[in-house]
């Protein structure tokens, strides 16, 4: 094959294109007006992340006077962060139109967001109240102007310059004083006023502490103050040093710290600010060139509105479901007893999470469990997992937790839970030197009339209960021996990961996910030359493995018929003559985050399905353990088929990707019915139960 300029597309362009689609879902009428500016917060939220990771990334390769083009998919580092830096601006700009017009349609429901200079007499003396009972005590406060060094900005923390315009005095004409306020992250971001009839009144903090910026500087005669939001982003790789003197937990522990005094990537700012105070902050603050400097709208960490107040307003939010039982796993009866004698999955959050929770309790009290055994990357704040596992030690059983403390902006949560589970007596494993844990597996071992037996659980999510409501993934129940004696060998790799263990169901990474799936592929491409039938459906976060993508690449050309939901980044093209003809590429993003792993081969026929842990990443089939499972139970492997196909037929979520990169809506035909597969899959739930 001829290797062409557009044979793949740059994976952080890539990024920013599926964060457009996040970006669409703000300007969707069909979606719940509040909805609405909570996925301008998660647009939000999801920038800082980029910026702080992948920009970052790309600015080191800058820092360091190279190209790049080996890594970045022959671009050159210093022009795709021109580029980044024109695309985001441009989104910023189109998101601030959106919010602009989200506020005309609140006011349209009598939801008023004001400002400080649209407030009344009445809000004014409820404001200076509130201020002084919540607000002023917490304000951190920093006159600029007589410092010798400039105060280090907290990454992605909101502040407001402040410029003071100082009266005439014994000083001779005017000068102005400079300020910084931080603006607190422990008092929420949305005030609400008291309710005027029908109306209802939201003054953002900001705004709030604008309006009373004469009682913070008192101490000076002013003739005028005015303030505008700024915004620093800082690079969040972690750089852990060597020092064989530190525990693993001491090392991860002093990189989350050195966090907050890394390099600044991105400098964000009210585009209305006095060009003086901009130039004064550049100058103070040392912003070069490779910066990425954008201008924004008056408020900045968007991602706040993710908490926007409901205001009893239900009307304007998505319908909560109720989350479904599986059918024929009763939650009343004992688990283990069920899987005993048949596999069972839970797709969250059309079904109870609640089943994962119950299966550990259980274990936790029942006299025949000896040990478990789990893998933790991601808890919840209050985790019921983690309040089960110290049951279940305190009940005699023996617990071994590998918990990954490098899970990204969630190492600070998970070396807490650390130190709180090895208080308790749990067994730690603290991941594989130069891998990180991703794999999502969960083993006990039960003594029963016939010996030791063993029962388990694989996901493609996190363990955890808070994301298990907005996130969709699946989780394997299983007895099967041989997948959990496949499952056992994992565990033992944590232990003595020189040895490679062989394994005869699972896929595991590093050693075997990307050699696996390339066999697979290569069965298809076979049979599609031999005439029979050859297809792979693929359903995943993201796809940026070249080495996957040229595969996928081959087979296509080889005439296999390639289906692909990849809600993320897709450096792939689908749809192009000579390359890709045979390859179709969605993207559904819509009220729950698709998060699931599924990969299904035609396999002559006699189909091969498998859920996993892993995208189609370098990072996950190279550099972490991952675990994929395959599905044996033939009511579940009907099930992930009929769910693929549902989540494939959505014409209404469901955004086509192309050589365009335009994130354009697939096209309904004039007589086919609406389909929006997240609200099918949900009615496909309920069908089954009642069938």
């Amino acid at each position: 094959m001829v290797k062409t300029k557009n044979e793949y597309i740059n994976r952080e362009i890539s990024w920013l294109h599926f964060n457009a689609r996040v970006l669409q879902e703000c300007d969707d009428p069909n979606v719940p007006l509040i909805d609405r500016l909570r996925f301008l917060g998660i647009f939000s939220n999801n920038l800082d992340e980029f910026f702080k990771v992948r920009y970052a990334t790309v600015k080191r390769i800058v820092d360091a006077g190279k190209s790049g083009k080996s890594v970045l998919g022959g671009e050159k580092a210093n022009d795709l962060l021109e580029e980044i830096t024109k695309i985001v601006i441009a989104q910023q700009a189109r998101s601030l139109e959106i919010f602009t017009g989200i506020e005309d349609e609140l006011a349209a429901e009598n939801i008023f967001i004001i400002n400080e200079n649209e407030v009344s007499e009445s809000q004014a003396e409820f404001i200076r109240d509130y201020f002084f009972s919540k607000v002023n005590q917490e304000l951190m406060t920093i006159i600029l102007n007589d410092l010798t060094e400039f105060p280090l900005l907290k990454d992605t923390a909101a502040y407001l310059a402040v410029k003071i315009v100082m009266k005439n005095g014994s000083e001779k004409g005017r000068h102005n004083r400079y300020a910084l306020i931080e603006i607190p992250k422990g008092i929420d971001r949305f005030v609400v006023l008291p309710k005027e009839g029908d109306k209802n009144y939201i003054i953002i903090l900001d705004d709030l502490i604008r309006f009373c910026l004469d009682n913070v500087f008192t101490m000076f005669e002013f003739e005028s103050i005015t303030a505008h939001m700024i915004k620093i982003t800082r690079d969040a790789e972690l750089d852990i040093d060597n020092d064989l003197s530190k525990s693993f937990i001491e090392k991860i522990s002093s990189s989350v710290e050195h966090r907050k005094i890394s390099d600044p990537v991105r400098f964000v700012y009210d585009k209305k600010i006095d060009k003086d105070t901009l130039q004064f902050l550049k100058e103070k603050m040392d912003i070069m060139g490779t910066d990425s400097v954008i201008p924004g709208g008056r408020y900045h960490n968007r991602r706040d509105y993710m908490g926007f107040p409901s205001l009893g307003r239900h009307d304007l939010m998505y319908e909560k479901i109720d989350p479904l039982p599986v059918k024929g796993l009763s939650m009343k009866g004992s688990l283990l007893e069920m899987i005993a004698h048949k596999d069972y999955m839970i797709y969250a959050p059309y079904h109870t999470f609640s089943y994962v929770t119950k299966f550990l309790r259980e274990a936790a009290l029942d006299p025949k469990v000896r040990t478990i055994q789990i893998t933790v990357y991601r808890l919840a704040s209050d985790s019921q997992i983690a309040s089960a596992l110290i049951n279940a030690v305190k009940n005699g059983k023996q617990v071994t937790v590998q918990i990954e403390l490098q899970a990204r902006f969630d190492e600070q949560a998970n070396i807490e839970y650390a130190n709180q589970l090895q208080a308790e007596g749990i067994r730690l494993i603290f991941g594989v030197s130069g891998l990180k844990v991703h794999s999502k597996i969960c083993m006990i071992e039960r003594e029963e009339a016939e010996g030791i037996k063993r029962y388990g659980f694989i996901s493609t999510g996190n363990f955890n209960e808070s994301t298990a409501k907005i996130y969709t993934d699946y989780t394997l129940f299983t007895a099967h021996e041989g997948i959990l004696k496949d499952m056992s060998k994992v565990f033992a790799f944590f232990e003595t990961n020189y040895k490679i263990n062989k394994y005869k169901h699972l896929i595991v990474s590093p050693h075997y996910t990307k050699s696996t799936f390339l066999k697979l592929i290569d069965k298809e491409i076979t049979n599609a030359k031999a005439g029979r039938e050859a297809y792979i459906k693929i359903k995943m976060n993201s796809l940026t493995s070249y080495k996957m993508v040229d595969k996928l690449y081959e087979a296509s050309r080889a005439g296999v018929k390639i289906q692909m939901i990849i809600r993320g980044i897709c450096c792939l093209i689908p749809g192009v003559e000579g390359m890709s003809e045979n390859i179709e590429a969605i993207s559904v993003v819509d009220k729950f985050l698709e998060h699931p792993r599924l990969f299904i081969f035609a396999n002559g026929g006699n189909p091969k399905i498998y859920i996993s842990s892993a995208d189609w990443m370098t990072r996950n089939l190279d550099f972490r353990v991952e675990v994929g499972c395959p599905i044996y139970d033939p009511d579940i492997r009907q099930e992930l088929l009929d769910t693929f196909d549902i989540s494939w037929r959505d014409n209404l979520k469901a955004r086509i990707f192309s050589d365009k990169q335009d994130n354009a809506y697939r096209k309904r035909d004039e007589n086919e019915p609406e389909l929006r597969s997240q609200f099918e899959m949900y009615y496909y739930y309920q069908n089954k139960l009642e069938s």
